[in-house]
């Protein structure tokens, strides 16, 4: 054992964090990379045993060769010089399966979610040749932001390696293994999925199928018993998920499903039948499983082969492109960026990536960039058999970039076979600017606005477009959306940002009054800032006329429409996203909201959970279930939530809004007011919007102080004003000063 502060190479152990029959882990820091790691150490009684060690490096071989969101991530395998080895693995901050089922069987919903996770990671592994063996609750770990780790491949079988037990003995967990297993019997994938079925019957029961019998009559019970399906204590399971666990559990493995890809599909269909209160799409993946009479394709992120790997803003401008020229076109479905980038610098399976973006064909490519040469390379691949459809390589000038990118998309069009409308002759790809370092700004500031998260920095290459060619309608509207942004943030004050916003966005419409996202900017700064909600209404509408299959558009209409009142409308615009955008943490997120909103909780935690599980930290999804777990009075876990808003986001005063709030509902009045105090004295030196102090006044139930407030609020146009009829205001409406400001903010009928 290693006491905490002891060094292992470049490692130096922080504490002990379990031990399982393979190894002991501790929590470390990695010294060079000033990162927190686990680190699994063979014990000292199986240093000398050959057959441990072998185990152990097996498990390093077969874990760190799985690239995937639901598999514990192997950094390294290292060796002291006694010869001792150990693994360098990702730290996550959760809890295993084993810890919460101890708390209780789970609600449907949640079960569901944790085993499609589960099903994702494991048929990443059977499509790698690799079988775990030893799927149990210990080694399923769901982090904090409730995405699932499968952990310790020790008892892993790699396709066509020669195996390391003997004919007839048996490795694994008794009340998780097969009847195969337990007979000895050569395995294959399915043994998983029967060691899954049980994790999954435990999840609900809150028991395992086989507790009660001994070590001596288990065996007989795994291959002969009785399964006691239905789960005689959860009445509220649906008959098609009892199916699944029935078939996931036969005896005979060729009555099993015959692989994780067959039981995904049964899972999605099932969750995506399911009410909204109750659905789980999948957390991590929730492709619509219709069968497509259109092509469909997904255009991944580009890679970056540049020696300098300083061109990822440019890889990323030529998807987006490409995604915006084909998603123009009628009779084709295209998936959307947030989705197609999510599997940006993965090294997947184009098939599996197909299957959860439900399309047909993934197009994937790679820039190269050297002085003022381009050379692209662009692939299409056919994700029904893995074959290319076809491949190329374009050298071209930089400023030749346009005419690059629309012939790619001519040789996308013309290999899905759809028929062109219209001049046949006109450019895919839309050309907004002939400045091609106003473009390489422009790409720039998208890069740093939705991959970077950086406001500032985006602002700064979107001026630098906007003056390098006045006339760039793009630029300007990309402007709009970021003082947007600000505003609704508070990092700008209300009348200075919509000035900005407004000013850029019109600028937009000067240039070109086609531009769907200028109207979308628009409309983004009637609803938030002038409270014009017929004219924000009909900016929206707009934006979509223009560019239906917008996202973000989509979204932001949907919320509007349940802040004025229809969150059923809002919904279901939010839920059109789904075919086009299916891994978006950002639709999730805005469901999320709208649930919140409409008062149903269970679903609105389902829909944040989702997000949190596609883009861990996502801020609206974790403000979402702050504010929705405190309305349930469930103060601890929105009490978590608020606080990882702050650690994702720092210390903003809309974040310490949001944990002011929880933490004066949940009773924690002088830790609240510790926020007041520190809201206070920033808005001393800086600009903090009224309602942040406001709402959590109310939630102290000091109801002067947060009308006095509101009525400041009211008076500098607070952008978040509108929430006065969210849950999060109900200690408020009981008081007339409530009725008279929602009468002035005259919301529509």
């Amino acid at each position: 054992m290693f006491a905490p502060g002891a060094q292992l190479g470049s490692y130096q152990i922080l504490a002990p964090l379990g031990a399982g029959a393979m190894g002991v882990v501790y929590r470390a820091r990695d010294l060079r990379l000033d990162r927190e790691v686990a680190i699994k150490i063979l014990p000292d009684t199986h240093t000398a045993n050959p057959e441990a060690r072998r185990r152990f490096l097996q498990e390093a071989r077969a874990a760190s060769a799985l690239d995937h969101v639901n598999i514990c991530t192997i950094h390294g395998i290292e060796e002291t010089e006694d010869g001792q080895h150990y693994l360098v693995m990702a730290c996550y901050d959760g809890e295993t399966l084993q810890v919460r089922i101890a708390r209780g069987p789970l609600d449907l919903a949640t079960a569901s979610d944790v085993i499609t996770q589960v099903a994702h990671g494991l048929h990443h592994a059977h499509s790698a040749g690799v079988v775990h063996r030893d799927i149990k609750p210990a080694n399923v770990l769901v982090t904090r932001r409730g995405v699932v780790k499968i952990l310790d491949f020790g008892l892993a079988k790699l396709e066509g390696m020669a195996t390391m037990t003997q004919a007839g003995s048996i490795v694994g967990t008794l009340s998780y293994m097969s009847p195969e297993q337990v007979r000895g019997l050569p395995l294959d994938t399915r043994t998983d999925i029967w060691s899954a079925g049980v994790v999954f019957y435990e999840l609900l029961a809150g028991r395992g199928p086989f507790e009660g019998e001994t070590l001596m009559t288990l065996p007989r019970a795994i291959t002969q018993g009785t399964i006691p399906i239905p789960i005689p204590t959860r009445g509220d399971v649906p008959a098609p998920v009892t199916q699944i666990l029935r078939r996931m559990l036969a005896r005979d493995r060729s009555d099993r499903y015959p692989s994780m890809a067959a039981l995904l599909d049964d899972l999605q269909r099932v969750m995506a039948a399911a009410p909204a209160a109750t659905a789980v799409y999948s957390a991590v993946y929730s492709a619509i499983s219709d069968i497509r009479t259109v092509p469909s394709i997904a255009v991944l992120s580009f890679t970056d082969m540049s020696a300098a790997k300083d061109q990822e803003y440019f890889c990323e401008g030529m998807a987006e492109e490409l995604i915006n020229a084909l998603t123009a076109l009628d009779g084709i479905h295209v998936a959307a960026r947030r989705s197609a980038f999510q599997f940006k610098g993965a090294a997947g399976d184009v098939a599996e990536i197909g299957r959860r973006l439900n399309v047909g064909a993934v197009l994937e490519g790679s820039v190269r960039k050297s002085g003022t040469r381009l050379r692209v390379t662009a692939q299409l691949v056919d994700v029904g058999n893995g074959y290319h459809i076809w491949s190329e390589r374009f050298d071209s000038e930089v400023e030749d970039v346009f005419a690059v990118q629309d012939e790619i998309a001519r040789r996308v069009v013309d290999a899905l076979r759809v028929k062109l409308l219209g001049d046949a002759d006109q450019p895919l790809v839309l050309r907004h600017t002939d400045n091609l370092e106003a473009y390489h700004d422009y790409l720039m500031g998208r890069h740093c606005r939705f991959t970077l998260y950086d406001i500032r920095r985006a602002i700064e290459s979107f001026e630098r477009a906007a003056q390098r060619d006045p006339g760039y309608a793009r630029a300007h509207a990309a402007l709009a959306d970021c003082f947007n942004v600000l505003g609704l943030y508070g990092a700008l004050p209300s009348h200075a940002a919509s000035a900005r916003a407004r000013a850029s966005a019109m600028r937009a419409l000067e240039s070109d009054p086609t531009l769907a996202e200028a109207h979308a900017a628009l409309a983004q700064g009637l609803f938030l800032f002038d409270w014009d909600w017929a004219g924000a209404e009909r900016e929206f509408r707009h934006a979509l006329e223009l560019e239906p299959a917008s996202v973000e558009t989509r979204c932001w209409y949907g919320y509007f429409l349940a802040a004025t009142g229809r969150p059923d409308a809002g919904l279901a615009e939010v839920r059109t996203t789904g075919d086009r955008d299916p891994l978006s943490a950002y639709a999730a997120s805005y469901a999320s909201v709208i649930l919140y909103v409409a008062r149903h909780y269970d679903a609105a935690i389902l829909e944040a959970q989702r997000a949190l599980a596609i883009q861990p930290g996502f801020g609206v999804a974790v403000n979402s279930l702050a504010l929705t777990y405190a309305a349930l009075g469930r103060f601890g876990e929105a009490l978590e939530h608020a606080e990882m808003l702050v650690d994702v986001g720092g210390r903003t005063a809309h974040a310490l809004q949001t944990l002011g709030m929880v933490l004066a509902r949940s009773g924690r009045q002088d830790k609240a007011r510790a926020i007041l105090g520190e809201l206070e004295q920033r808005a001393r030196a800086a600009y903090v919007s009224a309602i942040c102090q406001a709402d959590i006044h109310a939630a102290l139930g000091e109801t002067d102080a947060a009308f006095a407030l509101l009525e400041q609020a009211w008076t500098e146009r607070a952008p978040t004003l509108h929430t006065l009829r969210f849950e999060s205001s109900d200690s408020l409406r009981s008081d007339p000063r409530w009725d008279d400001l929602v009468q002035r903010l005259a919301f529509p009928a």
